[in-house]
């Protein structure tokens, strides 16, 4: 019995460091994505400032491309929550 025990807590142990290592690794990967994600998100802040300035020339292409970053950005917005809560 005491024996099992100890498999057990060496198994407990490894998949302990196992999750513990792709958790770590998960989070930088996050956090690097999240970086670029947040220079993605200042351009599309001044592309929304300048779509809302009336006195900045905006094209239908302007916007369509702003709009192409922002769903861009979303799609960042949701891998980076998948690898967070997985």
């Amino acid at each position: 019995m005491k024996q099992e025990f100890e498999q057990l807590m060496a198994k407990l142990a490894a998949e302990r460091d196992e999750v513990n290592l792709k958790l770590h690794l998960a989070s930088m990967e996050a956090k690097e994505e999240f970086a670029g994600a947040e220079k993605i998100w200042e351009q599309v802040r001044q592309k929304a400032s300048d779509i809302a300035d009336d006195s900045v020339e905006t094209t239908d292409e302007f916007v369509g491309a702003a709009k192409v970053v922002g769903e861009e950005l979303t799609a960042a917005y949701q891998r980076i929550a998948t690898r967070i809560k997985g």
